[in-house]
């Protein structure tokens, strides 16, 4: 069993939010810490929308939604984080501002506490460098998003994890609804590993005139059966988040045939960063 009652989660942006509302939702006492109170005052806004719908959906009770909420915190004390069971981590992905959270919480959570990042491309074993002799209880618990639609939870392992740790956490992802699948600790692991080159040779294809935007995705779409094309989804994703795992990609693997292609860095550099400035690949209203 994961021996989870208390979840803490770091950053209350869309991962951060997204993640701390299915722990709520799955029945975990649940505390959302930002130091930004702007930011968890968004992130509340947002949980009140999405409970709503959920209601007049009918994929919630009143009461419910009144549960849930009971069980979910909103805190700009990073001490209101220590009690819990399990802190997962959801901030920007960088491995220097990650490990400097991890270092503060290291002597301040419980000897059972396991300490999880929700990085996508990040080595687990260096992160967890910066937790000292809890090693062993450190781990990668990869979301996607959004994170209450979609299914699935990569599980890493650092080099220094330990199966229990593993167990844990497999068990607790299972517990929130997830579909938890383990994998080992190397740059982009399996996902991005094997997204981020085909959302790159996308680039290229438009890049090298082959073919434009919208018919790389309708061929990708209806030839592959993927739900969105590979250029709408690196909008999605945001394709500075793309560029910046694909460069963490070629630094860990030591391998440039993960660099970002030429075209992708020159819309980063434009500032086209996809749906998040309404202008990517594609231009939204």
């Amino acid at each position: 069993m994961h021996g989870v009652e208390r979840v803490g989660v770091i950053g209350s942006g869309q991962m951060g939010g997204g993640i701390a509302q299915v722990a709520a939702q799955s029945g975990f006492e649940t505390v959302v810490y930002d130091l930004d109170a702007a930011a968890l005052g968004k992130c509340k806004s947002l949980h009140e929308k999405l409970f709503a719908r959920a209601v007049e959906k009918g994929r919630m009770t009143e009461d419910q939604v009144k549960e849930t909420k009971a069980r979910l915190t909103y805190s700009d004390q990073l001490t209101d984080v220590h009690p819990a069971d399990i802190v997962i981590e959801a901030v920007v992905e960088k491995a220097e501002v990650k490990k400097e959270i991890f270092k503060g919480l290291a002597g301040s959570v419980s000897d059972r506490a396991i300490l999880a990042s929700n990085t996508s491309s990040i080595s687990i074993t260096d992160l967890a460098t910066s937790v000292g002799d809890k090693a062993d209880r450190f781990i990668g618990m990869h979301f996607f998003n959004p994170v209450p639609v979609m299914k699935l939870v990569e599980v890493i392992n650092g080099l220094a994890t330990s199966k229990e740790t593993t167990e844990r956490v497999l068990a607790l992802a299972e517990a929130m609804g997830k579909t938890a699948v383990p994998a080992n600790d190397r740059a982009g692991f399996v996902s991005n590993r094997i997204l981020m080159p085909m959302i790159n040779e996308a680039f290229y294809t438009w890049m090298e005139g082959v073919a434009e935007p919208e018919h790389i995705d309708e061929i990708m779409k209806l030839g592959m059966a993927h739900p969105m094309g590979p250029l709408r989804l690196a909008d999605f994703i945001g394709l500075d988040t793309c560029a910046h795992i694909m460069e963490v990609m070629a630094d860990g693997l030591s391998d440039p045939r993960y660099l970002p292609c030429p075209l992708l860095k020159q819309l980063v550099t434009a500032g086209r960063l996809g749906d998040k400035t309404k202008h990517g690949v594609f231009r939204y209203e």
